[in-house]
């Protein structure tokens, strides 16, 4: 697997990995809005087969040219899946989009569905072909290893899930800007307390915006040094008293905490 990362990065940085071919509206400051098409080329929807359709059922975003990432406990053993890329609605088929089979899923061997507050919400998808990158369909970059970002700083999630707590699920990508709230202040009494960990990241809790059901698996995307998008949190879970409950931020897979893992 290091080996076709590794001819994939070659690839992705001819054509610029992080880089979208369509740069992402990100003028507003908060609320969820229409992303614009195309501009976040490395988001999947992961779909299961039901009653002969195909149902969206969870995020994720492609790491290399057959291979996607997305959350561990988007993923169920009786269930068959598929992939789409390079699609903004999903209610439509779209020129240059693509839908492939999963021909290999890898959970991380220390998750556990009945302890979601331990993280390791972390899952690979081996796509049964390799997809050809486009204008459309593009890695994702990967941050270093470690990397913790600070207080504040500003990313956006993206994904089709519901638009509110118990709301409608569109069929148009959304985006939504977050705020990262830092280790100390996101598991201080009042926020999330012990529930949340160092292998996680915290981002919103400002009671407007958030990652709700559907939006699972899908990329916390972060603008960093250099000009490019680094994908640096997987939505993991929200709060169950509704997903833009104040004070309690959506919480992320930890990427920077699994490079090694995702590499082995």
């Amino acid at each position: 697997m290091i080996r076709t990362l590794l001819l994939t990065a070659l690839v992705a940085g001819a054509l610029g990995c992080g880089d979208p071919a369509y740069p992402p509206n990100v003028s507003r400051v908060v609320g969820g809005e229409d992303a614009r098409p195309n501009s976040w080329p490395w988001q999947a929807s992961l779909q299961y087969s039901s009653s002969g359709q195909w149902r969206h059922t969870c995020g994720g975003f492609l790491i290399a040219n057959n291979w996607v990432l997305t959350a561990a406990h988007c993923i169920s053993s009786s269930r068959t899946y598929r992939v789409v890329l390079g699609r903004q609605n999903l209610s439509t088929e779209e020129t240059g989009s693509l839908a492939v089979k999963v021909s290999t899923i890898v959970v991380h061997k220390e998750w556990n569905s009945s302890q979601l507050s331990k993280g390791n919400d972390i899952a690979m998808l081996k796509l049964a072909n390799p997809v050809s990158l486009t204008n459309k369909i593009q890695l994702a970059c990967l941050p270093p290893a470690g990397t913790i970002l600070p207080n504040n700083y500003p990313c956006y999630v993206t994904g089709w899930g519901r638009l509110k707590t118990n709301g409608a699920a569109p069929d148009i990508l959304q985006q939504g800007r977050l705020l990262v709230v830092d280790y100390a202040t996101c598991s201080s009494s009042g926020w999330w307390g012990s529930t949340v960990k160092t292998n996680m990241i915290c981002a919103g809790g400002d009671g407007v915006i958030s990652s709700c059901n559907g939006d699972s698996g899908g990329p916390l995307n972060c603008h960093v040094a250099g000009g490019h998008w680094e994908v640096h949190g997987i939505v993991s879970f929200g709060s169950s008293l509704g997903c833009n409950y104040y004070h309690k931020p959506s919480v992320f897979t930890r990427v920077s905490n699994y490079i090694d893992w995702i590499n082995s």
